[in-house]
């Protein structure tokens, strides 16, 4: 007799990857939650969006984040959390909501796995990054250093660039569309490697995590082999898609953080985010898997996932 599936709470339901996991879930066969707010009970949007996910089956908790007893209410209903909450506000904000949601699992006591809301390049391996990355990333490891005290058995997804924001605009600043003129920045030499993900399949992966024993308490991080790029790489298959030839010109290291000044927190965060991905070599210049972590394509290989040529087609 197969076993029942794992009843999952998404919280973040509504967001940019919060509605991807929702029906990743659900396509999996979950019974699959999403945390109904009622701070969001005015806003016409996430209300159309709620209807539409509750058209694909899902179901809806009420439960507030302010509010610790309805959220302890809430993660008793199931065995999987998963936060999709923004993990990138530069006030203290996220990570107050991220130990608050881990306070309440902790209380509740029944849940098998919390997905934390990382999400990004891993936080491990970034805590001395440039301010104001470097803080975030701190604090990401703060509230991970918390869940393992609270012996709460997580996965960290260690997804890498979504493509959405580097992938169609070939990494230019200022736009997240394929650039009108035939002219592209270059970050150092545009030969620095990263790791670009469709975030549908961001959410793919997720799900195959929650009820994987091989995953328990590990960093799991995405690699898909065909999408480790550079940014020169993207732009000749955006070049051959369209036929169009475009002119190149560098930009150093320091004229790229120099971009910060007087510039907002959001920018600020942006440019010393994606300094150490285009520069110095790039961040997987030595990168290793250690140990407690494992790589997503080689544990599903049966997920077929988007590389950046498909991504790009969508756009040419």
């Amino acid at each position: 007799m197969a076993s029942e599936k794992s009843r999952v709470l998404v919280l973040g339901g509504t967001g940019y990857l919060g509605k991807r996991l929702v029906k990743a879930s659900l396509r999996e066969g979950h019974p699959t939650y999403v945390l109904q707010r009622p701070e969001n009970c005015m806003d016409i949007n996430k209300i159309q969006l709620l209807l539409r996910l509750k058209k694909h089956g899902a179901k809806f908790i009420e439960g507030s984040l302010s509010d610790h007893e309805s959220l302890v209410r809430a993660v008793k209903q199931v065995d999987v959390v998963i936060s999709a909450l923004s993990s990138s506000d530069i006030s203290t904000t996220a990570t107050q909501l991220q130990l608050k949601i881990a306070a309440a699992i902790k209380e509740a006591g029944n849940v098998k796995r919390f997905i934390p809301a990382e999400f990004c390049i891993d936080p491990a391996r970034h805590v001395h990054d440039l301010e104001p990355a470097k803080t975030l990333n701190v604090r990401m490891m703060d509230v991970r250093q918390a869940i393992v005290e609270a012996n709460i058995p997580y996965t960290s997804i260690a997804a890498n660039c979504f493509a959405g924001y580097f992938v169609p605009n070939l990494c230019q600043l200022g736009s997240l569309l394929p650039p009108k003129d035939n002219k592209v920045s270059i970050f150092g030499d545009g030969n620095a490697k990263a790791i670009y993900v469709d975030e549908n399949d961001i959410a793919t992966y997720t799900i195959k995590t929650i009820d994987d024993p091989r995953t328990i308490n590990k960093t799991l991080h995405l690699m898909p082999p065909k999408n480790i790029r550079s940014q020169n790489e993207l732009i000749s298959i955006w070049e051959k898609l369209t036929g169009k030839k475009y002119e190149r010109s560098t930009i150093s290291g320091e004229d790229y953080l120099a971009i910060m000044n007087g510039a907002d927190a959001i920018i600020q965060f942006g440019i010393t985010h994606n300094y150490p991905i285009f520069y110095e070599g790039g961040y997987l210049k030595s990168f290793e898997l250690k140990e407690g972590d494992e790589e997503a394509t080689k544990l599903y290989p049966d997920v077929k996932y988007t590389t950046v040529e498909e991504y790009l087609k969508r756009y040419a």
